[in-house]
């Protein structure tokens, strides 16, 4: 069960979204959380799982755009939170239109996830993911993907913003409360560059250079051979002082050139309107 205590840190307001969010999903008695390790979807696994009333299988879909670490961390927090846990392979890198990576190619992903959760859905599961009402402005064709195949967005049925969901994290104890955004590998290749599992890889291996210096929130865009690094403002510095080591590593990666974008990081820069939080 949600700790009752923590209740008493939360707002009138937020109390009553998370009774409202555990009374949606009793309704729903079965569901298949899609579950990617990140704020949101953790969240929404946990209450999932700890609801009376609710029977929850958390699943985490495994491809080349998933990095290694998210997924031991999927492995972890289940283990932890002692959830009903698997893990399904998704087929999206099958798929000419996925990989020529146009605007779309989030509809592609999506459309491959729900096939790869059909099984539970032809049990009697519904697939709910952890799209809150911040994501419905950006550009996600996911979600249209996700919709159009019977998923539903419990947070955005009961209201719930990024900061919310951050807060009733923290109020439940949630390591995952300030975990940064985390966007599928392929979100750091331009739209009109075919998405590769060669690329997928070394971007992986890019930002894990970073993360080895401590940097928590980066990304690694791949402009062919150009590298262009974006951190946070606060770690800017950082990378500047280490930047001998960093070059050194990527171009070991294939990599010609190695940059810092001095604009710093930014959710979906590549993106049509350059905003949307899961890039």
């Amino acid at each position: 069960m949600v700790p009752a205590a923590a209740s008493s840190l939360l707002s009138d307001t937020l109390s009553l979204k998370l009774e409202e969010l555990k009374s949606v999903l009793r309704e729903m008695g079965d569901v298949c959380v899609a579950f990617s390790g990140g704020a949101d979807s953790s969240l929404l696994a946990y209450v999932a799982a700890s609801t009376e009333g609710v029977s929850a299988t958390s699943v985490t879909a495994v491809s080349p755009s998933l990095a290694g670490t998210e997924f031991d961390d999927c492995s972890r927090l289940a283990e932890t939170w002692n959830l009903d846990w698997v893990a399904v392979t998704t087929d999206e890198m099958e798929q000419a239109a996925y990989r020529r990576n146009d605007v779309d190619r989030c509809f592609h992903c999506k459309s491959a996830l729900m096939d790869a959760l059909q099984p539970f859905v032809d049990s009697g599961a519904t697939v709910v993911l952890g799209v809150n009402v911040d994501d419905l402005d950006d550009h996600r064709p996911g979600q249209v993907a996700a919709a159009e195949a019977g998923a539903r967005f419990p947070f955005v049925e009961v209201g719930l913003a990024k900061s919310e969901i951050r807060e009733l994290s923290r109020a439940l104890g949630l390591e995952t409360w300030d975990k940064p955004a985390a966007a599928c590998l392929a979100s750091r290749i331009p739209f009109g560059t075919e998405v590769t599992v060669e690329i997928l890889s070394r971007v992986e291996r890019a930002e894990q250079v970073l993360h080895d210096l401590g940097i928590r929130s980066c990304r690694v865009r791949h402009h062919g051979d150009v590298a262009r690094i974006e951190v946070e403002d606060s770690d800017l510095q950082g990378v500047i002082e280490a930047r001998s080591h960093v070059e050194e590593r990527l171009l070991a990666l294939g990599f010609r050139y190695v940059t810092v974008d001095i604009g710093g990081f930014r959710s979906g820069s590549l993106n049509p309107n350059g905003s949307a939080p899961y890039t």
